[in-house]
């Protein structure tokens, strides 16, 4: 009886440790991805376009693809077309997006990024290999291919989305 109590605290005690360490990955997991965003788009800002939030590079990952409407922004940020028109309408505004009209679609524009849009768009993406560059320094180049494959294999593929707005 005694040993059957132990071993019931030994295996809460092993499913504590575990809980434990998946919460730990998990917060390192969002850690990574806030210092993603936030170093490219710290270097998006020093490559001069500073009149940009992180927002709007995930809406420049959907526009750049190609056929994007308001509605497509919408759907690949999780918003409302109400809240991707405004988006759309900033940076059309600000030269980043233009609008074009939809060869089916007379009620639809369909959006593309500009030069300036472009440029913003090379620059985020040199980020994005600096840091990853930065990251093999440290942990090596099969450690991070290892890495990248392990993810591949557990993160589901989909639209990347801004954690919060």
């Amino acid at each position: 009886m005694q040993r059957t109590a132990g071993r019931r605290r030994e295996a809460a005690a092993v499913d504590q440790a575990a809980r434990a360490d998946n919460l730990a990955l998990a917060t390192l997991l969002l850690s990574a991805a806030t210092a993603l965003v936030d170093g490219i788009h710290s270097a998006v800002m020093a490559a001069g376009f500073d009149d940009l939030r992180p927002t709007h590079g995930f809406a420049f990952v959907r526009i750049s693809a190609g056929d994007a409407t308001v509605g497509d922004v919408a759907e690949h940020l999780g918003v409302t077309k109400q809240a991707a028109s405004q988006l759309v309408d900033e940076l059309v505004r600000k030269g980043y997006v233009t609008r074009r009209p939809h060869p089916t679609d007379a009620r639809a524009r369909l959006l593309a990024l500009t030069p300036h849009g472009w440029a913003c768009t090379r620059a985020a993406d040199r980020a994005m290999a600096d840091l990853m560059e930065g990251w093999a320094a440290v942990l090596g180049g099969k450690r991070v291919a290892a890495l990248r494959a392990d993810l591949a294999r557990v993160v589901p593929v989909g639209p990347l989305r801004p954690a919060a707005w």
